[in-house]
């Protein structure tokens, strides 16, 4: 990527925010590196990204800062250095960290597997236990070698307490048998250079016996070593040379041990470097309240809300705003008014690129998409060098030039007020040619102008996408919003007003906008206060639109919830019900119909449409003929008629009963629908009511039962029957085995089991469907 890019559109700027982020000074540095990467090394950092918000939001761990370690590491690299105690200090400060930070990424509810990425980076060094333990034996949390280092240094600093004691001891008794506590400055016994002395008055030090040592700053204290001390002291030396020996030693053990897994520590290191910048990324991510896109070949640019990154950072924040390609589509030319925003959003869509190639959040909303760009030109702003004798205008087309062989497929150029630093017109023309030019070498470009031929140039050109910044109709403010399909006027007049040019003066441009007949002002003005009115409707229909995607999710969630407690105080009714049958408290036939009862607050039936009937003589029924049950609201064929006890054998869906006349009417054939049909593979098929539930195989030859096996569950999916049963009784089993068979290859079976032992057990199956 081409510096004078990175700095044009301040990408610089972004990874010092980063930066600031971090919580140590190593994660600072590697923020201030990220640099656009290849898409594959890009697709993988986002995916960590991804992974590690996930990973930030469910733990409580956060870094602590911690001190850098290259340099150490690299200087006990050589065999001859020794690390001392603060550099060990800091290592076991390091591996802390690190400790409570694998086990945070181990501890999940589902172990790691919810970001295998973590995991992966955990595990691609395995862990300086060695190293470990031996800086968490040896160095207390003090920062000082503990005693149990080596029980050489465990002696040594035993006889060094024992002559701290003996030597308190012996000057309490001098003080107390010579009265000499009316010499002292202070009533206790310290330490100069390296050896205990006493604080004496400095007008008394001639009235014992012993060697000054040092004397305050003031003048008044002594420090003074009594006599009956000195054997003592020089005891007290000897050990302290050899605690220092014996520490040395310890310090050359731990150096050996990280020496020996200096690859690991390294890599403990380098992971705690890369989570700080994920960790300082996901703090980005929160602060713009932004998201991770990848760059896909397949995806047009459609960056929704998309607000400068750098304005999104800052208090005062930013306008979101929708920067849009359709499909096919490879040029977006910005027009409209200055200060209206269309640098930004060229600065925008050009920074939010760099950013997603680099792997780091962007500020836009969910679903927005990059096309695959791996090379991003930015041409913005004055680049004029008076040095090197280079106008605005020659160092765009310099700097063009040099781009030329390198535009493709996966190249950005970005254009802002290209050609404007020459003639109008050439500039225009050569503008126009620039953009198909780079169109015929397939690059994507995103333009801003106020070339009248280059606005013209966007609504009429295939690829090319014209869109207008807004301003207010009133007060000719900028709305810092885009209206697409259409291109907008400079507006050079009324800024000029607004920011205090005379009105001498504009009177005088209006004029001569007059005599040479350009002022379109009015008819763009009319276009803005349309634009304005649309993108004020869609952005109610969109408010519309949330609100009823927040009532839907609500209602959801009620009818969720509902569903769940309705199904889990049926499911207890019924396992209560079973715990009574069983226990003998009620009969089968109590328990069937307490579970019929239970299952119709489970399954309400949906009621069929009222059916016109009318009363009528039992006597006068036939056989074939369709009746209305009332009670069930069905519709039903006559199979007997038993005239003597007013009563009628009536084939319900498959169900026969005997019902009274009281309980029945005729059908009036012209009010009702008929049977209903179904819609199955294209095909309009009517289905038959008449649907038996309960299929007997027993009896027949295999391959003859399962043909009408078959036909009977074609003709239960067609009636919208949910279960069903088929006997094929016990027999050998062959039978059952090949139902069993049929029943797993057919597509709409979502489940069969054998039934009860009270219904039939492995004689029966019973069937339900999807």
């Amino acid at each position: 990527m081409e510096q004078r890019t990175l700095q044009n559109l301040e990408f610089d700027k972004v990874l010092a925010h980063l930066a600031g982020l971090a919580v140590s000074d190593a994660g600072a540095e590697a923020c201030r590196k990220v640099a656009p990467l290849s898409p594959d090394s890009a697709r993988a950092e986002i995916d960590f990204f991804s992974q590690g918000r996930v990973w930030s939001q469910y733990t409580s761990f956060r870094l602590r800062q911690f001190p850098p370690l290259s340099g150490m590491l690299d200087y006990v690299d050589t065999p001859a250095n020794v690390l001392d105690l603060d550099d060990l200090w800091a290592l076991r400060q390091v591996l802390a960290q690190a400790k409570e930070l694998v086990d945070s990424i181990a501890a999940a509810p589902g172990g790691s597997l919810q970001w295998p990425l973590l995991q992966e980076a955990v595990d691609r060094y395995p862990w300086p236990g060695q190293s470990w333990s031996g800086l968490a034996r040896c160095i207390g949390d003090n920062g000082q070698i503990r005693d149990e280092s080596s029980p050489e240094l465990l002696l040594v600093r035993q006889e060094v307490r024992r002559i701290h004691q003996t030597c308190t001891r012996k000057v309490k008794e001098v003080v107390q048998t010579y009265n000499l506590l009316q010499y002292m400055q202070d009533e206790y016994l310290t330490l100069a250079n390296d050896r205990y002395v006493l604080p004496l008055k400095s007008n008394f030090k001639g009235r014992v016996q012993g060697i000054i040592h040092d004397y305050s700053q003031t003048g008044e204290t002594c420090y003074f070593e009594p006599l009956f001390l000195v054997e003592l002291n020089n005891e007290l030396q000897e050990l302290k040379q050899q605690e220092r020996e014996e520490e040395r030693k310890v310090l050359v053990y731990l150096t050996g041990l990280v020496r020996s897994q200096l690859a690991s520590v390294r890599g403990v290191h380098d992971l705690l470097v890369k989570v700080d910048v994920l960790q300082a990324k996901c703090a980005m991510a929160a602060a713009f309240d932004g998201t991770a896109i990848e760059l896909s070949a397949e995806t047009p640019l459609n960056l929704r809300d998309a607000r400068h990154p750098l304005l999104a950072l800052t208090d005062k924040g930013s306008l979101p705003v929708n920067l849009q390609l359709k499909p096919g589509q490879k040029a977006l030319v910005i027009s409209g008014g200055n200060a209206g925003g269309k640098t930004v959003c060229l600065k925008t869509v050009g920074l939010i690129t760099l950013m997603a190639m680099s792997g780091l959040p962007v500020p836009v909303a969910a679903g927005s998409t990059l096309p695959l760009w791996t090379r991003v030109f930015a041409f913005i702003g004055d680049e004029q060098s008076l040095e090197g004798h280079v106008s605005t205008f020659t160092a765009q087309i310099k700097h063009l030039s040099a781009l030329w062989e390198k535009a493709d497929s996966e190249t950005l150029v970005i254009l802002d007020e290209f050609g404007a630093g020459t003639d109008p017109a050439q500039g225009a023309a050569l503008a126009q040619a620039v953009i198909d030019e780079l169109l015929d070498k397939d690059a994507s470009i995103a333009a801003a102008t106020h070339f009248p031929a280059l606005k013209a140039y966007a609504l009429s050109r295939e690829k090319v996408r014209a869109a207008s910044v807004l301003f207010d109709p009133s007060t000719k403010k900028p709305l810092y919003r885009l209206a697409y399909d259409q291109v907008g006027a400079s507006q050079a007049l009324d800024v000029a007003r607004e920011h205090g040019m005379p009105e001498s003066v504009l009177r005088r441009a209006e004029s001569y906008l007059l005599m040479d007949g350009e002022d379109t002002s009015a008819l763009i003005d009319r276009l803005n206060s349309l634009a304005v009115s649309r993108e004020k409707e869609i952005e109610n229909l969109y408010k519309e639109r949330d609100k009823f995607r927040v009532k839907r999710d609500k209602l959801e969630e009620r009818f969720t919830r509902d569903r769940e407690k309705l199904f889990t105080e049926v499911q207890t009714q019924a396992q209560d019900v079973l715990k009574d049958w069983k226990a003998g408290k009620v009969s089968h036939k109590s328990a069937l119909k307490e579970l019929s009862k239970t299952r119709e607050k489970l399954v309400k039936p949906v009621a069929e449409p009222a059916v016109a009937v009318k009363p009528f003589n039992v006597a006068d029924v036939q056989p074939g003929q369709r009746l209305s049950y009332l009670p069930w609201n069905k519709v039903g064929v006559v199979e007997e008629v038993d005239g003597r006890r007013n009563r009628v054998k009536i084939d319900l869906s498959g169900v026969s009963m005997w019902a009274e006349g009281k309980d029945l009417a005729l059908v009036d054939e012209k009010g009702s629908a008929g049977p209903k049909a179904s819609v199955v593979s294209g095909a309009t098929v009517k289905a038959e009511r008449n649907i038996a539930l309960r299929l007997d195989l027993r009896g027949m030859r295999t391959d003859v039962a399962l043909s009408e096996l078959s036909r009977f569950l074609d003709k239960a999916l067609l009636g919208s029957v949910s279960q069903v049963e088929i006997v094929h009784g016990r027999g050998t089993g062959i039978l059952r085995k090949e139902v069993h068979r049929l029943l797993r290859e057919f597509p709409a079976v979502s489940e069969f089991r054998l039934a009860p032992e009270d219904m039939g057990g492995d004689g029966m199956t019973i069937v339900d469907f999807r």
